[in-house]
């Protein structure tokens, strides 16, 4: 799976495929084959296992809400941080007029999830009176990860990733208080 994320990342779909990715992988052809139908499966899996934070699931298991707040901060600032997850996103992005269903498994096996999850924990921040009772969490939720993904992509790459999203999110009306 290194080698797919690797190919992918350095040559998107077209340079990805099951015949380079078992060469750079030192194994067989058949192996490719027989473990994946396609070769979005295998790069959808590939970018999963190539997290190198916790997954959102653990992230609020067993913590307070203000713990909970710092890890989830923390992931997201790992994440859009990392040059090798702006190579992917950009491929995964780039490809999405050609290869419409790789972006669309993408979306499905990774985003959709982990998306529910944070609506579901400001929903409970809203109805706990954490958030303004009127915040509309869905539409903030996609001004803060257009903005963090928008930074990521084009912006600029010297600044602290953790204090712009803080600051996105304060804009977004998704912090209490005045953080």
């Amino acid at each position: 799976m290194k080698a797919a994320l690797e190919l992918f990342a350095e040559r998107g779909l077209e340079g990805a495929n099951f015949e380079q990715i078992a060469k750079r992988a030192g194994v067989a052809k058949v192996t490719v084959y027989r473990r994946w139908s396609s070769k979005e499966e295998l790069l959808v899996q590939a970018i999963e296992r190539a997290r190198t934070v916790a997954p959102e699931e653990e992230i609020w298991a067993g913590a307070d809400v203000p713990e909970q707040d710092g890890r989830l901060m923390d992931s997201w600032a790992t994440t859009f941080g990392d040059a090798r997850f702006r190579a992917v996103l950009a491929q995964l992005i780039g490809s999405s007029v050609t290869h419409p269903s790789l972006l669309e498994t993408y979306r499905e096996t990774y985003i959709e999830p982990r998306r529910r999850l944070v609506l579901e924990t400001l929903e409970r921040a809203r109805r706990d009176g954490r958030l303004a009772a009127g915040a509309d969490v869905e539409a903030a939720v996609d001004m803060v990860v257009g903005a963090a993904m928008y930074r990521m992509l084009v912006g600029p790459r010297d600044d602290d990733t953790r204090r712009y999203l803080e600051r996105v999110i304060r804009q977004a009306g998704l912090a209490p208080g005045d953080q």
